[in-house]
């Protein structure tokens, strides 16, 4: 009988506590099944590629297009653009998720893989506020396959080694933040960064933030590829009487749902058990308070001094992000299956938590040194190109270090939280066959805060900007905004089961 069976039943487990890191039995962890798992990774990490890689350019496109009356307009817009992404993601998610549920997991993936290649070039080739607008919202539309691919991992993982396996997507998520920031920054605007190599190619002047988005395409034409010759069905949707006995195929399933286990598959309302609401609760004030985090980050970096940011050119920007997100390598590769196993995945969700609440509130302090830097070195806040490395100060120098340090903090609090809200959503799934859509809800819920999020941030940051008003409702505002919520989702975090530390789905099978 399924664990969950009952309406309440995780709810009777001590709240907040942990299991005891040793067991009677310590099983051997069983080898990763690479053959499988490679191509998910490739998967997994076009999605990050795509959605991270215009951050470091966006200031300057959304000033390209001439739709905003002055500087403290440009966040709102950018805004609106993130949200376009963020909307039509959320609006097909549930529908991926319970798709791949019924017609299985592959199709789903290649379908949106190929979607997503299309409309990301096509992005590339915005001239207008309009044109990237639309673009940006049919990449949106095709994105919504991270859902599925959690679906997957959990299908042929065991209780051994899922907490590794589920480590592994955000650590793709990570790579691929890496890649699209870097990528974003040293390709934007080509002709103007590298004349010598790129000044005679009239496409990529007529189209300065092309060369970026072909190159982060490369990572969803991997995926697609891979995809295609790789990627074997993990869910069985119809009779497989005889196909043991038939020889294995591209798409023969690797784990056969079974049919009594197909058949304890609940409605959406039925999986919503007073700890499940408490877990996507979860879920949505941790994805609101990065999503406000990524969009004005890239809003705080570019903006001069003056109206409260660093004045960091695009360069620098994808620069910061790629560098303090080395520290993702070793934790989730790592780190992070070490302390899950120990710990537990609610112990470390609430300890990722705590680290990053005091991050967010230093993290605009910075800007006081950054204006010392602008009286004392021309260019600097009007965001020329820096400084660095040919006439850096010792202040620029610290200013460099600083911001670095607080993002590598903020990285590893992140990897800690969202790699262990994953694992959670996954252990709470009733059965095998609810986990496209227990999966599809967390997409859901956290795809609808990055619709909300950076429509929320521009506003209150351009808000900030034009109006002088005393801390906290400067230019500090946004930043504070995000404390509040981490801080908020630490609190509620306390109030879950020790019991979401174990895969639930695996009970009824065994």
């Amino acid at each position: 009988m399924s664990r969950l069976a009952d309406e309440e039943p995780l709810d009777e487990e001590p709240l907040g506590e942990q299991p005891p890191g040793d067991s009677p039995a310590v099983q051997k962890e069983t080898p990763l099944p690479w053959s499988q798992l490679g191509p998910l990774l490739a998967i997994r990490l076009a999605e990050p590629v795509n959605m991270t890689l215009c951050m470091p350019f966006l200031y300057k496109m959304i000033e390209s297009f001439d739709i905003a009356k002055g500087p403290e307009d440009v966040p709102f817009y950018a805004g609106l653009l993130l949200m376009s992404y963020s909307l039509c993601q959320a609006v097909p998610t549930m529908y991926w998720g319970v798709l791949s549920d019924r017609i299985g997991r592959r199709p789903v993936l290649l379908i949106g893989l190929t979607g997503d290649l299309v409309t990301f070039v096509l992005f590339g080739l915005s001239k207008s506020f309009t044109w990237a607008l639309v673009t940006r919202s049919l990449n949106g539309i095709f994105a919504g396959n991270s859902a599925v691919v959690k679906s997957v991992v959990v299908e042929v993982a065991d209780d051994t080694n899922r907490p590794r396996m589920v480590a592994l997507l955000p650590l793709m998520w990570n790579v691929g933040v890496i890649a699209g920031s870097a990528v974003g920054g040293l390709l934007a605007d080509p002709v103007t960064q590298y004349p010598s190599i790129f000044g005679s190619w009239e496409i990529f002047r007529e189209y300065p933030y092309l060369l970026p988005c072909l190159a982060g395409s490369l990572t969803t034409a991997l995926g697609l590829v891979v995809g295609l010759f790789k990627l074997k069905e993990t869910l069985v949707v119809g009779p497989a009487a005889s196909a043991q006995d038939e020889a294995a195929t591209e798409a023969t399933p690797l784990v056969a749902t079974p049919i009594a286990d197909r058949a304890q598959s609940r409605s959406m309302l039925s999986l919503l058990t007073p700890t499940c609401r408490r877990v996507l609760a979860l879920n949505v004030l941790m994805c609101l308070a990065i999503s406000m985090y990524y969009h004005i980050y890239s809003m705080f970096t570019a903006s001069p001094s003056r109206d409260g940011g660093l004045g960091l050119s695009e360069r620098s920007i994808g620069i910061s992000l790629a560098i303090s997100s080395v520290v993702v390598l070793y934790m989730q590769l790592v780190a992070y299956s070490k302390l899950t196993l120990k710990y537990g995945a609610l112990k470390c969700c609430q300890i990722g938590l705590q680290i990053m609440i005091p991050v967010f509130f230093a993290i605009p302090w910075l800007t006081m040194l950054a204006s010392h830097i602008e009286q004392s070195m021309s260019g600097f806040g009007d965001r020329q190109p820096d400084p660095w490395p040919r006439q850096a100060t010792l202040e620029y120098c610290v200013l460099w270090a600083l911001l670095l340090l607080l993002l590598a903090v903020r990285m590893v609090g992140d990897i800690l939280a969202f790699t262990s809200i994953n694992l959670i959503v996954s252990n709470i799934a009733p059965s095998a066959a609810s986990l496209g859509a227990m999966n599809g809800m967390q997409q859901f819920t956290g795809t609808c805060t990055r619709v909300v999020g950076p429509v929320v941030s521009g506003a209150l940051w351009g808000w900030s900007v034009k109006h002088e008003h005393i801390y906290p409702f400067n230019s500090h505002l946004v930043w504070v905004l995000c404390g509040l919520l981490i801080a908020a989702s630490w609190q509620l975090s306390l109030r879950l089961p020790s019991s979401v530390n174990v895969f639930a789905s695996g009970q009824g099978q065994q």
